[in-house]
Formats: structure tokens, C-alpha cells, sequence
């Protein structure tokens, strides 16, 4: 979109600079916030994939909002804006009970890296706790041998079966020897293939239903979705799935360091109530850290 009379810059920079850099640019001192500036700011915004819905309810509502006349105002009422809607995932996990998680995502968005990390994490955080990991994505093998040599690295347990075999039955093993073992944590990897959605979704049921009927009350259990960072709009699509399939209860950023865009969690939050729990920064165990709105805020709007 051509911008007239000026003051702003063009639009031609590049997508790789992050939100805060570019919003920076459309200012010029002494510029007024006109009807120009509001459709430029929409479209670095829908960029930084937060989307159209929610673009447009931001930018109404900073052009009703009153005493804004310059950059830093602006800047600051959309930092308000924006934390109004992010709160971080709360997963209330007890290292005093059994703790089961499932974790979901689709091929290659680094869902059994992730789920290393947080072995790491809780590894780091309970020492005394008995960690399982549960190789439930079957129908990959190398998915299998990822995980078995995450979990040697690591030094937890891992129940596994051969390539092909009845993810449901693993997940079930894998919660039997937790409990009769007195371990704490079960993280169960599931397998991602988004070419076949029905086979995915009933395979997924299928898992939730024995978690279900074998947690009972005594058990914790949550379900963790892994996104991508960098694919954008994709990324609601592939929530809408999971969350319909089998309920998230939190969401994982991965490839978070990747993208100069990250605005995701927003409409993730608006449209389906996911809250973000963890960040993904790198390739490192430790590269993994709690979710912050106001870090992640002040990061998207960063310089």
C-alpha cells in the first residue's frame, strides 16, 4: 500500500526486522496519526501474525483510545493492549503425585526435542522424581530412536516398542510402570501426521481415553501443544485440530529464536482461550524457558 504526504516510511523494508523495529519506522517526528498511519500500522501487525480479527480490534481500539499523540504513547497503550489478553499457562503439576503429560504437535515442529527440555526442566526442578518418557509415536521410527537417545543423554527411562506398534499400549505401559515405580512424571511423545487427520484424531482419542480412564483423580493431566514459531497462520489451524481432538491445556512456542514475528499467541489466546507455558529458544536442553506476557510483549515490541 502506496503512503501518502510523507510521513512515513515505506513499506518496502524487510519482514525479517521484528514488529518493534518497523513500527518504529512508520514514525517521523511531528507526524499525526492519521487514517494512513492506522492502515500501515494494521498491516505490520497481521504480518507479525497476530491476524486480521484481531488487528482490527487493536487498531479501534488504539484510535478511540484518548491522549495518544506520539510514539512512545502509542507504543505503550498497544504494550497495555496486548498484555490484557496473554495470561501464562498454569500447568499445576505436583512432584508429590503422578504426573502425566501428553505431548502433541505436528511432524517437524520439534515436539520430541521439546519434550527432551522438558524432561530437562522438571529433571533440573525435581531430582529426586522419577521421570518416564513414553515413545508414543510409533509410526515413525526415527521418532523412537530420537527419543531413546534423548532420554540416555538424560539419564531417565524410556518405555518404547517397536516401529508400528499400538501407541495406546505404550502410553498404558509406560503409566503402569510410573505408578508402580513411585515416578512422578510421564511425558508421552504421540505421533504428528496431519496427511491423514481422521487416522490422527482417532489414534489421539484413543490415547486420551486410556490416560483418562487409567489417571483417575489421583493423577495430574495435562496435554502440551508444540508450534512452530515460524509458520504463522498454520499454526491456529493446527490448534483448532488438537484442541478439538483432545483439549490442550497449554501451548509451546518452539523455534521461538527463529522468527521475527511470534505475534501467534495472541490470537491463539483470543480465538481458543490456549495459554503459552513455554517458550522454545534453541537446539540445548536448557534452551527452554517459562512464558512471560510481559517478557514476551516487551520482546515483540522491541526495537
Amino acid at each position: 500500500m502506496p503512503v501518502t504526504g510523507g510521513l512515513y516510511k515505506s513499506m518496502s523494508t524487510s519482514t525479517k526486522k521484528k514488529l518493534g523495529t518497523r513500527l518504529r519506522e512508520l514514525f517521523f517526528p511531528g507526524g499525526a496519526l492519521s487514517e494512513e498511519f492506522y492502515e500501515e500500522l494494521e498491516d505490520l501487525l497481521i504480518e507479525a501474525d497476530l491476524g486480521t480479527q484481531v488487528t482490527m480490534e487493536l487498531s479501534a481500539r488504539l484510535q478511540a483510545a484518548s491522549g495518544i499523540g506520539t510514539r512512545d504513547q502509542l507504543l505503550e497503550k498497544l504494550r497495555e493492549l496486548l498484555l490484557q489478553d496473554l495470561v501464562p499457562a498454569d500447568l499445576a503439576l505436583d512432584r508429590e503425585r503422578l504426573n502425566v503429560v501428553l505431548v502433541l504437535g505436528v511432524n517437524g515442529v520439534g515436539k520430541t526435542t521439546n519434550l527432551a527440555k522438558i524432561a530437562h526442566f522438571y529433571k533440573e526442578a525435581w531430582p529426586e522424581a522419577g521421570i518416564v518418557l513414553a515413545a508414543g509415536d510409533t509410526f515413525r521410527a526415527a521418532a523412537v530412536e530420537q527419543l531413546t537417545l534423548h532420554a540416555e543423554r538424560l539419564g531417565v527411562r524410556i518405555v518404547r516398542q517397536g516401529s508400528g506398534s499400538d501407541a495406546g499400549a505404550v502410553v498404558y505401559d509406560a503409566i503402569s510402570s510410573a505408578r508402580s515405580r513411585g515416578d512422578r512424571l510421564v511425558l508421552a511423545d504421540t505421533a504428528g501426521r496431519m496427511h491423514n487427520r481422521a487416522n490422527l484424531v482417532k489414534e489421539l482419542e484413543k490415547i486420551h481415553g486410556i490416560i483418562r480412564k487409567l489417571a483417575g483423580e489421583e493423577v495430574i493431566y495435562r496435554k502440551i501443544l508444540v508450534l512452530d514459531g515460524t509458520t504463522g497462520q498454520n499454526a491456529l489451524q493446527q490448534a483448532e485440530l488438537f484442541h478439538q481432538a483432545v483439549g490442550v491445556d497449554a501451548v509451546l512456542l518452539a523455534k521461538y529464536d527463529s522468527t521475527a514475528r511470534g505475534g501467534i499467541l495472541v490470537p491463539l489466546q483470543r480465538r481458543y482461550g490456549l495459554s503459552c507455558g513455554w517458550l522454545g529458544t534453541g537446539e540445548r536442553y536448557t534452551d527452554l524457558r517459562p512464558f512471560s506476557p510481559v517478557e514476551y510483549v516487551n520482546e515483540l515490541l522491541a526495537p
